[in-house]
């Protein structure tokens, strides 16, 4: 019999591949290989002569004369050469992920998931990786900084008496606290004090990426075999990432019985791409198909489109097996139709469990009004930078300028502390002691693993000088406030215990059951149609809100899709950019709300109709000499009533042109299929694999294991969390965006996006490409999601089954 005849369908990265235009570039970009216009040989023969010249300057000079103290007694849990690993946790969106981070020679050099850790299970992604730069990086804040002078922490300790004598008067009246999603326990303890000690007080709380959930929940996608996506970025930076991306790789991989996902979004995703049944609409249809789908589960009888009823069906069939996901960025009804198909259909308990929203601070627009009425006199901003992620109507900045007195404390001096009287440097999470406590309430020891490199206090130590506490130091607070929690045995085997392990037992923090909900109502009336364009704003898949613009890493690693460098771009589908007569790579105005922001066009293929996506994050003024200039500011556009965009967009030809620094068409292999998709059980050889003796390289007799790697792509959800923890680990420099502009790269393993089918419509896959030239055989770059070696012909093949962090 006859073995089937494979699926093969045409891979192609970009439109013009897809229009089939001639490919007469070779295998490395155009002028790759030639001498740059814009470099003269008048240029190249000074800048070599000054290099020469620098470097007999050097020569001649002698360094100063330095006295060194070698070991009197070595350490006895060091040894030179043998790294340390140990556990501690990163807080992201008020989260906690536990990590592994080893130490050589007492400097961290490498971050991963703490095995034992429920939100990372030995994962990570690429924020988590990249920590390690923005660790050692020199554009840090290194000074206590007053009215733009370096000053001492005396000096504002001094500052703080002064301003806590009034407040002891007025009760607090006029101080007001911002800060960023809170995670720990302890510093939320701390602020709790701090308004009981000053009652008159408020704390504001603004966070321009990780938005509270109206329904908060937390998913088992272990147990779902159905997943329906409302524009749930279920494999992003928060909380449901990595842990939910490996859940979802094991089910993938199933052989009996694989999940099902499909997925409704705007803005092409890495959870779209994993679906497989994704349909692009505008976010107003969203809404009106969530309140459809709530219908269509309750009576099976009514009418709705039949993509609507295809979905309702597949749910309604695996009854406690299934799971509605609403995404953050959706409105709250959005949130209700899905908890009102995850209530009829019994998966409430199983697949998704929904916990009680957590008290909420007071809103920035309520500080903004305050400030604005002369009724703040302190304001102290904890770890945030409203002065660039403040929406736009706000007005943030002018505001700052009428309270007397301003403290930022930050990683960086950036854009709010050029505006405020103080600036005080934060110590970075692997300086500084602290707590966080995941979304299923398990607690975590934040351990620092070297001292500070540069003067800095952490949160918990300012607002210890704000109260006025002893001790002041971040080891004894986090100390004492855990010998009240770790109780019924000895205090210093479990703080030891805690330490080691990286977790503690339950606190019952986030795990505080929501209400019961009997009958979820869901509004039937569908929304208005909306002829104009809609503005769709999303956090940028790396930099987020702007907090890692100034991570060259972060910078430099290609977007999903168009795999852009260092700049944004302004979304729009093919079909829409024909409809409005513009083309890739024009610069266009766009109108919201009497606000304009010049932008560049990108047509991404499986982008919804009708409507416009730009990313957050760029655009920033003060983020040191990597992130400073980079794109634009799409924060321009933001209000605060619609954060995430809406109706009423106008858009408008400049005449100029941009030209993008994408690595989409590097190291392109024309002529041949990168990429072959066939169907499960189909066999096939392809026609242009080279033959055994078709190399360059001389045969090698391998008298041990020969190392291959086999990419599992039906789990690969293309997260490039590979790509940063290469970088980490082999110390990979960045080359910049004019470097990237001529097709030049550092990456040893990156991840390709390939599309195929229609471009308004595609099927969007992922290629992760590894560097296989390492001399340390096997290179063990592992994807840590339950990666094996098979034994195959006497080839040893390590299984890449998920790129979600790294092991190595």
């Amino acid at each position: 019999m006859n073995a089937p005849k494979p699926a093969m369908h045409r891979q192609w990265r970009t439109l013009e591949e897809l229009a089939l235009l001639p490919e007469d570039a070779g295998e490395f970009p155009a002028g790759s290989s030639e001498w740059p216009d814009d470099m003269s040989r008048r240029r190249f023969l000074q800048l070599m002569a000054g290099s020469l010249a620098l470097a007999g300057t050097v020569g001649c000079t002698r360094q100063p004369r330095e006295e060194i103290v070698p070991y009197v007694r070595q350490p006895e849990e060091l040894t030179l050469g043998k790294p340390l690993w140990f556990a501690t946790a990163m807080e992201l969106g008020g989260d906690a992920f536990g990590l592994l981070v080893r130490s050589d020679s007492g400097r961290p050099t490498k971050i991963d998931g703490n095995p034992d850790h429920p939100a990372t299970l030995g994962r990570s992604n690429v924020h988590m990786q990249a920590a390690l730069l923005t660790l050692y990086d020199p554009a840090r804040s290194q000074t206590l900084m007053h009215t733009g002078a370096p000053a001492t922490w005396e000096d504002l300790l001094g500052a703080l008496t002064t301003q806590s004598a009034r407040w002891k008067m007025n009760g607090g009246a006029g101080l007001r606290l911002l800060t960023r999603r809170i995670g720990s326990p302890t510093l939320r303890a701390q602020i709790d004090r701090l308004l009981a000690k000053y009652p008159q007080a408020k704390w504001h709380e603004h966070d321009a990426t990780f938005p509270e959930s109206p329904m908060p929940a937390r998913l088992h996608l272990e147990r779902a075999d159905v997943i329906l996506s409302l524009d749930a970025h279920i494999f992003g930076a928060g909380a449901l990432s990595p842990s939910a991306a490996l859940h979802f790789a094991k089910r993938r991989r199933s052989d009996e019985k694989m999940c099902r996902l499909y997925a409704v979004e705007s803005m092409p995703s890495l959870t779209g791409a994993m679906a497989d049944h994704r349909r692009a609409i505008p976010p107003a249809e969203i809404v009106d198909l969530a309140r459809k789908l709530a219908a269509a589960v309750r009576d099976p009888a009514w009418n709705t489109d039949p993509w609507i009823a295809a979905v309702a069906r597949d749910l309604a069939s695996h009854r406690k097996s299934g799971v509605v996901v609403a995404g953050d960025f959706q409105p709250p009804e959005v949130h209700r139709a899905a908890r009102a198909v995850n209530e009829v259909l019994g998966n409430v308990g199983t697949t998704i469990e929904y916990t009680a929203p957590e008290p909420r601070a007071a809103s920035l627009a309520e500080l903004v009004n305050a400030m604005n009425g002369g009724e703040v006199e302190s304001l102290v901003v904890l770890g945030g930078n409203p002065g660039y992620d403040a929406p736009a109507d706000l007005g943030f900045a002018t505001a700052l300028g009428k309270v007397p007195f301003t403290l930022h404390h930050g990683l960086y001096p950036d854009e709010t502390s050029a505006r405020c009287a103080w600036h005080l440097p934060e110590s970075h999470f692997l300086e500084a002691w602290g707590d966080a406590v995941a979304r299923d309430g398990l607690l975590s020891i934040v351990q620092p693993l070297i001292e500070p490199l540069y003067p800095s206090k952490s949160a918990h130590e300012l607002l210890a000088a704000l109260l006025f506490d002893i001790p002041t130091d971040g080891y004894e607070i986090i100390r004492a406030a855990w010998r009240q929690r770790l109780v019924g045995e000895g205090f210093e085997a479990a703080w030891r215990k805690v330490l080691h392990n990286g977790i503690a037992p339950s606190s019952g923090e986030k795990q505080k059951p929501a209400p019961e909900i009997s009958d979820v109502t869901v509004s039937s009336a569908p929304s208005s149609p909306d002829a104009n364009l809609a503005l769709v704003i999303r956090p940028d898949p790396y930099l987020l809100d702007g907090r890692f613009a100034e991570n060259a890493w972060l910078q430099e690693l290609p977007r999903p899709f168009t795999k852009l460098t260092w700049e944004n771009a302004a979304h729009l589908s093919p079909r829409t950019a024909q409809r409005l007569g513009v083309a890739h790579g024009d610069v266009v105005d766009l109108s919201y709300r009497g606000r304009k922001l010049r932008a560049p066009v990108w047509i991404l293929p499986g982008h919804a109709d009708d409507c416009v996506t730009v990313h957050l994050g760029n655009g920033r003024t003060r983020a040191g000499d990597v992130g400073t200039g980079c794109g634009f500011n799409a924060f321009a556009l933001q209000t605060s009533d619609a954060p995430w965009g809406g109706s009423g967009l106008e858009l408008r030809k400049t005449g100029e042109r941009h030209v993008f620094s994408t690595t989409q068409e590097h190291q392109r292999m024309e002529e041949r299929e990168p990429v072959r998709v066939v169907t499960k059980g189909a066999t096939t050889v392809a026609a242009d694999e080279p033959a055994p003796s078709e190399t360059l390289y001389p045969p090698v007799e391998y008298m041990g294991a020969a190392w291959g790697m086999v990419i599992d792509l039906n789990a690969c959800i293309g997260c490039s969390a590979c790509t940063i923890a290469c970088q980490a680990e082999n110390n990979l420099p960045v080359v910049g965006r004019e470097q990237v502009l001529r097709g030049r790269e550092m990456h040893w393993i990156r991840v390709d996006a390939y599309f195929s089918g229609s471009a308004e419509a595609p099927q969007m896959l992922h290629q992760p490409v590894p560097c296989m030239h390492c001399e340390n055989a096997p290179c063990e770059v592992v994807c840590p999601t339950a990666a094996t070696v098979h034994d195959h012909e006497g080839l040893n093949l390590m299984v890449y089954n998920r790129c979600i962090g790294t092991r190595y």
